[in-house]
């Protein structure tokens, strides 16, 4: 069966899964393979909760008219997203970066359905396989599509915007993120303007942060709309940030100065797409992180500053400097290691623990095998077993505390014992 055959049979309920344990009536089950389970296996039982066909690429599970054999599973659900994108016709944002990606993407959605209907990335399914489950939710009464696309080695981003073709782009950053699959700095910024060169190579536009040297240097040859910092302007973070839009003041519920720029990018594509400022602004203000990110979480006895979804050399720096200038007292610090820095892994967590100690936070605990062999006076833990022991027989009361980690970390599991 070919992709045009197969997109007949799928638009007639605009419906995919992944996964039997979501399978939604007279959906298509694609059965893909992964490093642990080949959904082959599941294809019949697909087939008994709901789905109307079962996309199988193992001739030995095909004991069902309803089971549909393809060479390849993975690729038949990539190029059927691809072909559905090709018959929508609707303008998509496509962004990516090293920091922000998922908070960037919640904001413009935020303020883009004020005006449209919108479809953007759930969560953080921005791989090769969440890519396609997007655009595949996607139905002809969406009106915008915004897509988050996420890579750690080159080449990915390129395949992700071969995808879904994006009209529109904008990378929030380019950061110390994995660097170990991009082969350092360098390798994740030129890794990262793939989204430029595909806007390039296809006369589309960019969305550029003006104040961002290297993305301004990146999009000289791309048709493109720059923030406007004298409509869009930054007043101060404490801890919320509060900004100015036309002279109005938004009060956010993001912490952080480094979520300014996120902010401004959705303001900015709210503006290019005519969503009114009144809309604008509810649709900020009304947003609230999620997720472990950016949170502030009040216990019995302590406030929280929850970051704990994901960290990197980059964003563990600003969250550091940005934690440091609160005007807040009894501030403490709970690092937990970064992931996939390749060779620079013990610089990057040195540079990271000397400067949490340059900044004279009351108390600074940092946990994971990469953080416990560093040179420091800071009290260190080789897992978050012994961290967690040490802090239940700790009377913390009154303390203002930054949690950040990378997502294996799983930092959050603190918040019981604070």
């Amino acid at each position: 069966m070919d992709i045009p055959q197969l997109y007949e049979i799928y638009k007639t309920h605009y419906s995919v899964s992944t996964d039997t344990r979501v399978i939604p009536q007279n959906s298509l089950f694609f059965a893909l393979k992964g490093d642990n389970f080949n959904g082959n296996a599941f294809a019949s039982k697909a087939l008994d909760l709901g789905a109307r066909f079962s996309i199988i690429d193992e001739i030995a599970f095909q004991t069902d008219e309803r089971m549909i054999l393809v060479d390849n599973a993975l690729q038949t659900l990539q190029q059927l997203a691809n072909y559905h994108r090709k018959q929508l016709q609707l303008p998509i944002i496509g962004l990516t970066g090293s920091n922000g990606k998922t908070t960037s993407k919640e904001l413009i959605h935020a303020v883009m359905q004020q005006k449209f209907k919108t479809m953007a990335t759930k969560g953080n399914l921005n791989n090769h396989i969440g890519v396609p489950l997007t655009l595949l939710s996607m139905t002809p009464e969406t009106e915008m599509g915004i897509v988050e696309m996420g890579a750690n080695h080159q080449q990915e981003i390129a395949f992700l915007s071969s995808i879904c073709e994006p009209d529109f782009g904008y990378i929030t950053n380019f950061g110390k993120a994995h660097l170990e699959g991009f082969g350092g700095v360098e390798g994740v910024i030129k890794g990262k303007s793939e989204l430029y060169d595909f806007l390039r190579a296809h006369h589309k536009m960019a969305f550029v942060n003006s104040s961002d040297a290297l993305q301004m240097e990146k999009t000289t040859a791309i048709s493109r709309v720059l923030f406007d910092t004298e409509r869009i302007q930054y007043l101060e973070v404490n801890p919320f940030i509060k900004l100015s839009l036309d002279g109005n003041v938004i009060q956010t519920q993001l912490i952080g100065n480094y979520n300014f720029p996120n902010i401004a990018a959705a303001i900015t594509m709210g503006l290019h797409f005519g969503v009114p400022t009144t809309a604008i602004i509810q649709a900020i203000e009304s947003y609230v992180p999620q997720n472990n990110r950016s949170q502030i979480v009040k216990t019995t006895h302590n406030t929280l500053f929850l970051d704990a979804y994901n960290a990197n050399p980059s964003s563990m720096k600003v969250a550091l400097e940005n934690f440091g200038a609160l005007s807040a007292s009894h501030k403490m610090v709970i690092l937990g290691d970064m992931f996939e820095l390749g060779d620079d892994s013990a610089h990057e967590h040195q540079a990271i623990a000397d400067l949490a100690t340059s900044l004279a936070f009351e108390t600074i605990l940092l946990v994971g095998k990469n953080f416990h062999k560093v040179t420091t006076n800071l009290k260190t833990f080789e897992d978050f077993e012994s961290l967690k022991t040490y802090l239940s027989k700790q009377t913390l009361q009154q303390k203002t505390i930054l949690i950040k980690g990378s997502r294996g970390m799983k930092l959050e599991r603190v918040v019981e014992v604070l």
